[in-house]
């Protein structure tokens, strides 16, 4: 059964306050200026005119309005391929790190019927708006079996589900942007529900100061990617932009089998996404 939620009225980002809860310490002294910088580099005014625009828009009618605000355009391949009548775990390359979810979201929801659920950070379950089609993921915590039961409802149920198996965003390795190791965990639910995956790559970056600046705090030793607060600024960068999605073949999920570990198994899966880019560019 799906959440209720109170439609039209905005839930808007007070970071002042997000901030006081989770670090009230560290809040107490820090200087307005620096506040005022860190609102200004996330664009919390525009996400929170996006938040009041769309305030009745909700799941994937929220993505499609995301999509407008943005401007962007979406070269879509392979997708008239996948039959509507099967239950799939879609999983794709995450270059972006927000815009590729939204569009994919867009994508897939319009093509099977808006019944979709995509796997998601817990801190991005604040956004009420995209809570009918968002699974909060925490593997810590008090609420950690009740959002694991969610997950395994999820699972069970007809909705497709949408997941990044790297889970964060790509980095520039060796010249190339590229996502960091896929986690196995998307082939055991493949295996356990009957699932069969379909591999995505999104054709899409960031900008070189996102890239550089992770390479830099790797190189310092600083283990907190502290990249990610520029998402949001990336984010608006890529407006006007337009996005090549190709989409695979679904793999079957017999197979899957014992020749390959799960870990294996992930990262060849990977590789099918990587490829689908060369395959797209003949």
């Amino acid at each position: 059964m799906g959440e209720v939620v109170e439609k039209n009225t905005p839930n808007l980002i007070d970071l002042d306050k997000v901030f006081m809860d989770k670090a009230p310490k560290l809040y107490a002294k820090t200087p307005a200026f620096a506040l005022n910088y860190i609102k200004r580099k996330i664009h919390l005014n525009e996400l929170n005119e996006i938040l009041t625009i769309y305030a009745d828009k909700y799941g994937v009618d929220f993505m499609d309005s995301v999509v407008q605000y943005f401007d962007l355009r979406l070269e879509v391949n392979g997708l008239d391929n996948i039959p509507n009548d099967n239950r799939y775990i879609f999983v794709s390359n995450h270059p972006l790190g927000g815009l590729d979810g939204i569009c994919l979201s867009s994508i897939i929801g319009n093509k099977f019927d808006k019944k979709i659920k995509y796997l998601v950070n817990d801190v991005l379950y604040f956004i009420k708006n995209l809570r009918p089609i968002f699974l909060p993921i925490n593997k810590y915590g008090a609420q950690a079996k009740e959002k694991a039961a969610q997950l395994n409802e999820a699972y069970a149920s007809d909705d497709q589900i949408i997941t990044f198996p790297a889970g964060l965003c790509s980095r520039k390795i060796n010249g190339r942007i590229y996502d960091l190791q896929w986690q196995k965990s998307f082939i055991q639910k493949a295996i356990q529900t009957k699932r069969d995956v379909v591999p995505i790559y999104f054709d899409a970056k960031n900008s070189n100061f996102f890239y550089r600046f992770a390479n830099l705090r790797k190189k310092l030793g600083i283990k907190f990617n502290i990249e990610t607060f520029f998402l949001p600024d990336e984010m608006f960068k890529n407006k006007h932009q337009t996005f090549s999605v190709t989409f695979g073949s679904p793999i079957p999920w017999e197979s899957f089998d014992e020749t390959k570990s799960h870990q294996q198994w992930a990262e060849t899966v990977k590789d099918i996404a990587y490829n689908l880019a060369e395959s797209n560019s003949k």
